[in-house]
């Protein structure tokens, strides 16, 4: 028996769900002038702001439609064994989210935001920057509301990478015949894409093995049940399902909403360098051991290079840049011109005391110097290079560099984690129906929605942790279909292979979508 799911149809839910959201643009709006008035800054051109604005709120969008594509199979086992209203279920889910949002280390943010062409982000501002932000979120957010309109529970990380594959393609298809430009990092998206790919078997492979564990340590046959009518599970086992909804949510906000706040951040740096470039809240008692790391690296460096001359900061910059794009930076002119970076970030920062301190007109320089060395230190690590006490200290100097300028501001994590909410409480009901219905071919019974959210919740929390993006959606799903296995339910394959379809057409159509969409913005920007 389907659960009743009249969520959302009374005046009152509809009236708080419009006074949040328009309490959030609000703050959005308010949060952004604030910062722009203390970087110094006086104010943005119309049409900069504007621009702006858009990109905002179409990122803010992207979160919207994550939310109920989603954030919806947080609740879905839940709503299914009547442990929770869905009215509850979505608001209960949408707290946790923001929590988990609230606490997150960004980590997963800028992990999404490497595997951009590097070109495009050191010049976000420009018009391939804009052309890139909003090909990339749009064709998410299309393919995201084409499988959430036929109720296929498809991963918007998934998506999203495929959107960002398709820029860097579209990017270097477009370079002019001879010109040097970046395409796609394919060893960032080897790293990516293998978490998503070990997402959904850990999923049906971990469910599985906990629902034979429940199967022999509980004797209660109570757990193994399916809820009869509407009424609730007893409350051991209603508590049981609630905490694995809770903690699925909490870990879905501290990572799957971290997805769209790297590209916000991109936004924010491209239309408002001098307020959001560069990390202004690093205090200024860090600075002498930020000056002193950059020496110790600046000195590495030059131990490793061959030539003694000082090369000129522009041509440093233009050497690493272009070292960084052919995947050659174990060499020693490129060497010499990562010292010449680190110097003159050290010199920067010693010359202003801290980088909240640093002029307008320096600090897409200086953000450019640490960016570059910063992808560089990544770049290196990968190779044998250096060791012990050097590969030490390079990695201790990255951190500082990333500390400046890979940031998430409070007011984008509030905003994101909203949008994921309010997202939730719209359209959760086409995935909640199919992870409960069209997966096994029997009734969700307890233990199942328990082992496919307890899986789904410890995979998730693993995956935050090491900064790795992976697919809610995918996760629980394939949980659900593992425990249906495991308690010899049935399963319906038309759905699977459905799922199954999306997972494989959804890199490509992604790709393919962000490609043209790409081609024809940078021919508008």
């Amino acid at each position: 028996m389907r659960p009743r799911m009249d969520a959302g149809k009374n005046t009152a839910f509809k009236l708080f769900f419009l006074t949040v959201v328009a309490c959030a643009l609000a703050f959005v709006g308010y949060s952004v002038l604030t910062d722009i008035q203390a970087a110094g800054e006086h104010g943005l051109a119309v049409g900069a702001f504007a621009l702006l604005a858009l990109a905002l709120l179409i990122a803010l969008g992207f979160e919207f439609v994550n939310g109920f594509h989603d954030t919806a199979n947080a609740v879905a086992t839940v709503i299914y064994t009547n442990s929770l209203p869905p009215l509850v279920a979505v608001v209960w889910s949408g707290m946790w989210n923001l929590l988990g949002v609230l606490v997150s280390s960004g980590a997963v943010a800028y992990s999404v935001v490497t595997l951009l062409p590097v070109e495009l982000i050191l010049q976000v501002g420009s018009g391939a920057g804009h052309a890139m932000i909003f090909a990339l979120l749009i064709a998410a957010i299309l393919w995201n509301l084409a499988t959430w309109a036929i109720g296929i529970p498809n991963s918007s990380s998934h998506a999203l990478i495929g959107s960002i594959m398709g820029v860097g393609i579209a990017n270097q298809l477009m370079a002019p015949a001879g010109a040097a430009t970046y395409g796609v990092d394919w060893s960032q998206v080897e790293k990516v894409f293998s978490a998503l790919l070990f997402s959904p078997l850990c999923g049906f492979i971990l469910s599985m093995v906990l629902f034979w564990l429940f199967r022999v340590l509980i004797r209660n046959n109570t757990l193994f049940q399916a809820p009869e009518g509407n009424k609730p599970p007893p409350f051991w086992v209603r508590s049981l399902l609630i905490g694995t909804c809770t903690g699925f949510s909490y870990f879905h906000g501290g990572n799957d909403g971290q997805k769209g706040m790297g590209l916000i951040m991109l936004i924010l740096i491209g239309a408002a360098p001098t307020a959001y470039a560069l990390n202004r809240a690093m205090p200024e008692s860090s600075m002498p051991a930020f000056i002193q790391s950059a020496g110790e690296a600046s000195n590495i460096f030059r131990h490793h290079t061959t030539d003694g001359d000082r090369i000129a900061i522009e041509n440093a910059r233009t050497v690493v840049t272009n070292a960084l794009r052919d995947k050659h930076v174990a060499e020693p002119h490129v060497y010499g011109a990562l010292a010449t970076l680190s110097d003159d970030i050290a010199s920067s920062v010693e010359n202003y005391k801290s980088l909240n301190a640093i002029p307008a007109a320096e600090v897409p320089n200086v953000r450019t110097d640490m960016y570059l060395v910063s992808d560089a230190i990544r770049t290196l690590e990968k190779t044998s290079e250096f060791h012990g006490g050097e590969a030490s200290s390079l990695k201790n100097f990255m951190g500082q560099l990333n500390a400046g300028t890979r940031f998430i501001p409070t007011w984008v994590k509030v905003a994101v984690a909203v949008a994921l909410g309010m997202g939730t409480m719209v359209g959760w009901k086409r995935i909640v129906v199919t992870v409960g219905e069209k997966i096994g071919k029997t009734h969700l019974n307890y233990a199942q929605g328990a082992s496919a959210e307890l899986v789904a919740m410890g995979t998730i929390g693993l995956a935050e942790g090491y900064g790795m993006p992976v697919s809610t959606t995918h996760i629980l799903s394939s949980g659900v279909a593992g425990s249906m296995a495991a308690a010899g339910s049935g399963l319906q394959w038309r759905t699977l292979r459905t799922m199954a379809m999306a997972w494989v057409v959804t890199l490509p159509a992604a790709m393919l979508i962000s490609g043209v969409l790409f081609f024809i913005f940078r021919h508008i920007f």
